[in-house]
């Protein structure tokens, strides 16, 4: 490789850096293709991930403004160069694209480009995208590629490391979307049981007045009274699941909403009084709030299902540089060290591993018949 001034291996771990700290897709490709134009001084970058239907089910572009970019129309299809570096998983550097026999022209708002410069990101053996750049910023040999050799290697430590990245994304996002469907079916099961119960009292209730609708036309009456009253609040539990039982999104809403929410829909569910509070929190960064939201809904789950608390309070707030969560119930309580003994951890080595995984700390207080207090603190917010 040529040698290459201090300031660029810099200039490759800031990128490395950049593309390791986003957990979004979207994010993670818009970085690798502006770092990749920026190290390696190219007018143009792009980054295109296939689908199975021979075209791209997404195409990240750098250097080319959103005007020009509408104008150009639809994604490309996978032909041509494009198509040789999926198929083949081999380097592509040419002097002027142009000129190549697979290439098949621009659509009309396309942007000009000669010295080309491709290389397939892949994940093992599998091609998992396409990343390459045209028009480098620097005096052209004749008849030859502004891109050179080393540059060539340069763009394939990039596209190695954008594997891992692009990789680590999905994962995340799937990962995030079977948490989201748990989620989705755990308040399911809220609302059914609230619902039901009060279903279960209608019909009840019905039977009775139909009981006594011949020999005591009062007391029948005021059972269709209550009748009437059940029927209005099972309506209004069922349009609460319609309004509310909806993915925990973190990303639009935030913590504090969410939590919000579904402390709402809990307190609805259940005879327990389950109430939330908030003051002076801002926004933290997206795993700690997540690790939040997890250990308040487990803490939640051990009250409400467990320890047959009659009121559970959540509260979140800023304490001096640390953010703290606390669930407080005034159920059964329990011997935290005979449980740990024990093995019956009611959640806790998952909660405190969630605390961990963010440089927080979780602490535990309950005693038998005096309820239970969850705290967890991570720093900031």
């Amino acid at each position: 490789m040529s040698h290459r001034p201090p300031s660029g291996l810099a200039a490759v771990s800031a990128a490395l850096l950049a593309m390791s700290r986003h957990l979004e897709v979207s994010d993670v490709l818009k970085t690798i293709v502006a770092s990749a134009r920026e190290l390696l001084d190219a007018e143009y970058a792009a980054l295109g991930v296939p689908d199975d239907h021979g075209g791209f089910a997404q195409f990240v572009v750098d250097g080319v403004s959103d005007a020009q970019w509408k104008a150009i129309g639809p994604l490309p299809r996978q032909h041509g160069i494009l198509a040789a570096m999926l198929s083949d998983a081999t380097p592509q550097r040419l002097a002027d694209v142009r000129t190549d026999p697979r290439f098949e022209g621009w659509p009309d708002a396309h942007p000009d480009m000669s010295d080309f410069l491709g290389l397939p990101i892949q994940d093992g053996d599998e091609t998992i995208g396409a990343l390459f750049l045209a028009n480098k910023r620097c005096p052209k040999p004749s008849g030859g590629c502004g891109f050179t050799e080393a540059d060539e290697e340069l763009l394939g430590i990039l596209a190695q490391h954008a594997a891992i990245a692009l990789t680590n994304a999905r994962l995340y996002e799937r990962s995030r979307e079977l948490t989201i469907a748990e989620e989705r079916s755990r308040l399911a099961h809220e609302l059914h049981d609230a619902v039901s119960q009060k279903l279960f009292s209608l019909r009840l209730t019905a039977q009775a007045a139909t009981a006594l609708v011949d020999r005591d036309p009062a007391r029948a009456k005021g059972e269709l009274q209550q009748v009437a009253v059940l029927a209005a609040e099972a309506v209004d539990e069922l349009r609460a699941a319609v309004v509310e039982l909806r993915p925990a999104a973190l990303d639009e809403d935030g913590l504090i909403a969410t939590l919000r929410n579904q402390v709402r829909v809990l307190d609805r569910a259940h005879a327990a009084r389950v109430t939330f509070e908030s003051s002076g929190v801002r926004a933290l960064p997206s795993a700690q709030e997540e690790a939040l939201l997890r250990v308040a809904q487990e803490a939640l789950h051990n009250a409400l299902r467990h320890a047959e608390a009659a009121h559970v309070s959540v509260s979140l707030d800023r304490q001096g540089p640390a953010t703290v969560l606390r669930v407080v119930d005034d159920g059964s309580g329990f011997d935290v060290h005979t449980v740990r003994r024990e093995g019956r951890h009611l959640g806790l080595v998952s909660m405190r591993h969630r605390a961990g995984g963010v440089g927080g700390r979780l602490t535990v207080v309950s005693e038998p018949g005096k309820g239970t207090t969850i705290q967890m603190e991570v720093p900031g917010g």
